[in-house]
């Protein structure tokens, strides 16, 4: 009989592997508690490294890479790291690479999951909220559903993110914790009168403010002035300023410690998280106040930053586990769905490499346990240091980088 690998969420990493699988020949499911592809869309932009990059590459059909690429945001790249008075501290200059699987790009997270959607109608199966799994004798894995009905897997992949029901029956004891850190993002318009508003450094590419102590403010463009849809994917059916995702925009977010925002900030409607932030950068540059100001207060959320411990190695059997489920990451560095898309290419690496399953899911888990678990610990670190609560502390990091700046050899050591 023919091999049946389940995918539970349907997901950037989720459908990364059903696409890569589905080339492959496997017969593979993904079962997502979603009704519609419509429902639970995300409105802001995503960054797509290299890593992200070469696993959409391998995975995707030829013709849903070159959409991928024609629905990008255009732009620079180089990253900069500014004072609250747009000072510059450092400026990474990252050159476009000769390969568009090796580089870095900015996409909608509406029009990724678009690009990913696309070629599944057969494979995906929505309204599927996964509850549990039982192993049967001979073998193979039987999954439950809220609606009743319940299906059978010789491989189940855990890819239902942070709160992956998965994680908590497969691996009890592995979290995920609050950080105490608090973030709230919006998006400020892009339009030929705004981009005369506001320092071209914002618009060029993505940067860090770092203030004194206490708070920290990242933003990025994503421009879409030179981009068209290709057919139905880059555009969307959900009306508001928020899940637009055809229009230009400066993705921006401003984070602090949880106890500097008001104590009911998880219940302010946009509006009032707009003039929350606002009042937080009063002191800085009007332009960076007027990211805020002239933001549609329907695309200010907040996000709170959570974060998975890491693990000890455990026995490698037919489920296994990718992205979120099993090491969520703080949004600081932007790596999280990229490294979701690098377990994707990875695992189907190790399912349709001929050889035997559990032992080519254990190499899998062993790599992916390695890079993932560094990159949750590093973006933990960059959200402490996103915050700075240690004014000497920032001293130092600001020193460190004009120190950077002035050395053009140490700057390409220490960024390379």
């Amino acid at each position: 009989m023919t091999e049946h690998i389940a995918i539970i969420g349907g997901g950037v990493g989720g459908l990364c592997l059903a696409h890569g699988l589905l080339k492959a020949g496997k017969h593979v499911t993904v079962y997502e508690r979603d009704r519609t592809p419509a429902d639970r869309l995300q409105g802001y932009r995503v960054h797509i490294d290299p890593n992200g990059a070469r696993a959409l590459h391998d995975c995707l059909p030829a013709a849903l890479w070159q959409a991928f690429l024609a629905t990008t945001g255009q732009g620079g790249q180089d990253f900069g790291f500014l004072t609250e008075r747009l000072g510059t501290l450092a400026l990474i200059e990252t050159p476009p690479a000769a390969d568009p699987a090796d580089d870095h790009h900015s996409v909608s997270r509406i029009t990724l999951r678009q690009v990913l959607l696309t070629g599944l109608e057969e494979v995906v199966r929505f309204g599927k909220t996964y509850e549990r799994y039982e192993r049967l004798p001979d073998g193979r894995v039987e999954l439950f559903f809220a609606d009743g009905s319940s299906d059978t897997a010789d491989v189940v992949v855990a890819a239902d993110g942070g709160n992956s029901r998965v994680r908590k029956q497969y691996l009890p004891h592995a979290e995920r914790v609050e950080t105490g850190i608090t973030t709230v993002a919006g998006k400020f318009p892009l339009t030929d009168e705004t981009r005369a508003l506001i320092s071209r450094r914002l618009v060029e590419g993505p940067n860090t403010i770092i203030p004194p102590k206490g708070l920290g403010l990242f933003c990025a463009p994503h421009d879409l002035s030179d981009t068209a849809p290709v057919g139905a994917i880059g555009t969307t059916e959900q009306q508001g300023a928020l899940m637009d995702n055809a229009g230009s925009y400066i993705l921006w977010a401003v984070g602090a410690a949880k106890d500097r925002f008001p104590a009911d900030v998880a219940d302010l409607p946009g509006a009032r998280l707009k003039q929350t932030v606002a009042e937080m950068i009063e002191s800085w540059h009007p332009d960076l106040r007027k990211l805020i100001d002239l933001s549609d207060p329907d695309t200010v959320s907040l996000l709170p930053i959570r974060t998975s411990i890491p693990i000890e190695p455990w026995p490698a059997t037919t489920i296994t586990l990718l992205g979120d489920a099993i090491h969520s990451m703080t949004p600081m560095r932007g790596i999280g769905a990229n490294t979701a898309l690098r377990d994707a290419r990875l695992l189907c690496l190790a399912l349709t490499g001929g050889r035997d399953t559990v032992e080519a899911i254990a190499d899998y888990e062993e790599r992916m346990r390695e890079y993932g678990f560094a990159a949750v610990r590093d973006s933990l670190r960059a959200a402490e240091q996103f915050i700075g609560e240690s004014r000497a502390a920032r001293m130092g990091f600001k020193t460190f980088l004009r120190t950077v700046q002035r050395f053009p050899s140490l700057k390409a050591k220490v960024f390379s």
